[in-house]
């Protein structure tokens, strides 16, 4: 479908089924898409700026981005347990034995990719009628019991908010960061093919 060509006195009867996983799913997508351009540009800084100590609540870049991994790692196992009605993960806190389980922008790049579309394909593969399944993690304690649809939208929170920090660390560093606040729009699809052509996405796969 061409965004343009969309009529918008004639909306409702284009509206997609499913519209909030597809909501979700397109959230998956700029997630990914964020990550991959600030990533980007993390990987244009020395060793020594990657893990230099900065004023955020991580201490440096690197912890920073090792830390939303560890967290992506944690609630994503969570998400693919429940969608393929497995147990949950009997020790759920193992995804955070290693504070910084990668020293190199580079190799904490290829595994953020690799958790990106384990994300993107959840988020394919989910209905409207299942968002309100219960996702259960067995903490220590008492487990904790999220639908899906507060469980993303926790995780996409979550990924902003530390993205946020990197893109302010990065602005005290030798490398400029990039622009993150824009949710694809359709006049900027230009701007953004370079890197969908890296991701071997296209618009039409964004949005429909």
């Amino acid at each position: 479908m061409n965004l343009h060509s969309i009529n918008p006195t004639n909306s409702m009867s284009c509206a997609r089924p499913d519209p909030l996983s597809r909501h979700l799913l397109s959230l998956a997508y700029n997630n990914g898409w964020a990550n991959y351009r600030l990533l980007n540009a993390c990987g244009q800084l020395s060793q020594a700026e990657f893990e230099a100590r900065r004023c955020s609540f991580f201490p440096s870049i690197k912890a920073t981005l090792n830390h939303n991994l560890c967290v992506d790692w944690f609630y994503i196992d969570a998400l693919e347990r429940a969608q393929q009605d497995l147990a949950p993960h009997p020790d759920c806190y193992s995804f955070f034995a290693v504070d910084e389980p990668f020293q190199s922008c580079a190799d904490l790049q290829q595994e953020q990719l690799c958790v990106d579309r384990r994300l993107i394909a959840l988020c394919t593969a989910q209905r409207d009628e299942h968002l309100e399944r219960i996702v259960t993690i067995a903490r220590p304690g008492r487990p904790q019991l999220e639908s899906r649809t507060r469980l993303l939208a926790h995780l996409f929170q979550h990924q902003i908010h530390h993205r946020g920090q990197v893109h302010a660390m990065l602005a005290g560093s030798s490398v400029a960061p990039p622009q993150l606040d824009e949710f694809f729009c359709a006049g900027e699809a230009s701007e953004r093919a370079a890197e969908f052509a890296a991701l071997g996405w296209t618009e039409s796969l964004v949005w429909d």
